[in-house]
């Protein structure tokens, strides 16, 4: 079965954008420049992305606005709005849950869960996160977008694994 995956970047002090939704300090401190980290590895086992509307919005038109950057896999956007998909992207306001476990029984690769905070608290709640990859950034917002929002929900994690470069440190875990 196919492997539900957050893998997201977020600062020191927890927070994976600035209020304003700024993320130009998404990088590492400059030790490896030419380092690639866990990235390349992690989205050739990916085929399939599941982010929220203004993640996307902010990827296709501030962070990579001449061609949509996840082309060749399916890419689900949860919104309300009333879009045209393509072959690439697929606007949906199916419930992440009956999405998800449609998803996870189909043939192929790991579903990346993309972001934003408001969707993986979702999840987190919903229990559907196999795996949490969660690369640490050198840096302090002071304050910025949550990544764990509901403090109310208590998950236990095993560490899988850790590696770090340029600066950022990356923990994988799983649901104990």
């Amino acid at each position: 079965m196919r492997k539900v995956v957050l893998y997201i970047a977020m600062s020191l002090d927890g927070f994976i954008a600035e209020l304003s939704g700024g993320v130009d300090w998404l990088k590492g401190d400059g030790s490896e420049p030419d380092t690639l980290g866990s990235y390349p590895a992690f989205y050739e086992k990916v085929d399939t992305i599941i982010l929220g509307y203004t993640t996307y919005h902010q990827v296709a038109t501030e962070l990579f606005p001449e061609k949509w950057i996840y082309s060749g896999k399916k890419s689900y956007v949860l919104t309300h709005k009333d879009l045209q998909s393509t072959e690439d992207i697929v606007f949906t306001d199916r419930h992440m849950s009956e999405l998800l476990r449609e998803l996870k029984n189909a043939e192929g690769g790991d579903i990346w869960i993309c972001g934003g905070a408001d969707i993986v608290n979702q999840l987190l709640e919903l229990d559907l996160i196999d795996s949490f990859c969660i690369s640490v950034i050198p840096t302090i917002l002071g304050e910025g977008i949550s990544l764990f929002q509901n403090k109310r929900v208590r998950k236990d994690l095993r560490l899988i694994s850790t590696c770090s470069y340029d600066g950022i440190v990356d923990l994988v875990y799983e649901p104990r």
